[in-house]
């Protein structure tokens, strides 16, 4: 096997999730009185942990604002906003050929809250694929490499066993830092230049691509 590890990243990588983080979060700056993001703006902040997200999208936002912006956001999120979300063609398939290799061993590096990705595991019952994952609440947002130092630790692999695998410059960068290898995917939000600046070892243009590398 190429990596004994394999991180994954979760929205944009193994899930297409990109049009209800863009509503959800449109809908959510309006009810908090901030006014309107652009898609392409939000677009730009997935991955990162909610509070740093809107820092960025919200400059100068005060607390009261932010909790309210973050509560509504977690609403229509979860259950006010019906956009459609699903793997992306393949993930299941390739996720499930690579759980099944003796040693192999899969996690998930996200921004996602734990509460949130704990929610999507059960909806989709990929939770059993997966040896552990890191949520950006219990530990540091992307693009610090803590999630990627604590997952280390706790399979107990070597930098140079693992490979992070991720649609955003955050995922990449926080891989580089640590001098993980790192692989890239193009179908996510990052275009394929902006990803290239982190060197990624291959770039995956699909899924299928994608696993089927990793098989290799």
């Amino acid at each position: 096997m190429r990596y004994r590890l394999v991180i994954f990243d979760w929205d944009g990588t193994l899930m297409d999730a990109e049009a209800r983080i863009v509503s959800s979060m449109q809908v959510a700056a309006r009810e908090a009185e901030w006014g309107e993001l652009s898609a392409q703006s939000i677009s730009n902040i997935i991955g990162l942990g909610l509070p740093e997200a809107i820092a960025s999208l919200c400059p100068g936002i005060d607390a009261q604002q932010a909790e309210r912006l973050r509560d509504r956001y977690a609403f229509h999120f979860v259950q006010g906003d019906t956009t459609p979300m699903s793997f992306f063609p393949g993930v299941e398939t390739g996720l499930a050929r690579l759980r099944a290799r003796p040693g192999q061993r899969l996690a998930v590096a996200t921004g996602k809250s734990r509460r949130g990705l704990e929610r999507i595991f059960r909806e989709t019952g990929t939770g059993r694929w997966f040896h552990a994952s890191r949520t950006a609440d219990e530990t540091l947002s992307k693009p610090h490499p803590r999630m990627l130092e604590e997952l280390l630790v706790e399979l107990g692999v070597d930098v140079g066993e693992a490979v992070m695998v991720g649609d955003t410059e955050y995922d990449l960068e926080m891989a580089r830092t640590l001098g993980m290898e790192r692989v890239a995917v193009s179908y996510g939000v990052h275009a394929p230049q902006r990803l290239a600046a982190s060197r990624p070892v291959f770039t995956a243009d699909s899924a299928v691509d994608l696993f089927d590398w990793l098989h290799g």
